[in-house]
């Protein structure tokens, strides 16, 4: 393997860990361990921890936990709420944990730049569960979930396999949530000012001035 390569490998597995986290962090946890304990790949030091079976059992169990929770409208958006202070972090740790003993400047980066994308990945799922939860039926949800975790472990197996195939899809990826992300905000903005006059259509403002008397 050249130089170039390894360094493609490297990059592929660290963001690929960060982008997976910020959807589904257990089921990129669990997928993690797995293909490190059938040999499908040589975790770096730092990461050698997630092939522990009690690591694999706790992901394994969460994943379980979050599989019928991300399928529920409306408790999906709460756990999504809670994940922010979780998927963000633990998206930053992989992605520097990815990088191994190279430099601890070359981990700090690594680190920044994880945490950019695991928060991405998080507020684009996010965001855009809120607006699919407005449907009356939960099929849509239902198959936005499904396609969520497929994606997570597609996307740990390709970053491992073929990263510089996994390397252009995350730049495509990237691209298109920055188109998206401003629209699922204005949405967002927009579902919320109607809930706001929904509730408050029959409310009607005190008049200061008396009535006047005849």
């Amino acid at each position: 393997m050249t130089a170039l390569d390894q360094i493609a490998t490297t990059l592929a597995l660290s963001m690929g860990l960060a982008w997976a986290s910020g959807i589904n962090l257990y089921a990129t946890l669990f997928t993690l361990g797995y293909l490190a304990n059938t040999g499908n790949i040589a975790l770096p030091q730092d990461l050698q921890i997630v092939a522990n079976p009690l690591v694999m059992t706790a992901a394994g169990f969460m994943y379980c936990v979050e599989f019928f929770a991300d399928k529920t409208p409306g408790v999906d958006t709460g756990w999504d709420a809670l994940h922010t202070f979780i998927r963000i972090p633990a998206g930053a740790m992989l992605a520097a944990g990815a990088i191994g003993d190279l430099n601890p400047a070359v981990e700090l980066a690594a680190a920044i730049l994880g945490a950019g994308v695991s928060a991405g990945t998080h507020l684009t799922k996010a965001g855009s569960r809120v607006l699919i939860n407005t449907s009356p039926e939960p099929f849509s949800n239902w198959l936005a979930s499904l396609t969520e975790d497929i994606a997570v472990v597609a996307g740990v197996w390709a970053s491992i396999n073929h990263p510089v195939v996994f390397l252009v899809l995350l730049l495509l990826f990237i691209a298109l949530m920055i188109w998206l992300l401003p629209k699922i905000i204005t949405g967002i903005k927009k579902l919320f000012r109607y809930i706001y006059k929904f509730f408050h259509k029959n409310e009607h403002p005190i008049s200061l001035n008396p009535p006047e008397q005849r």
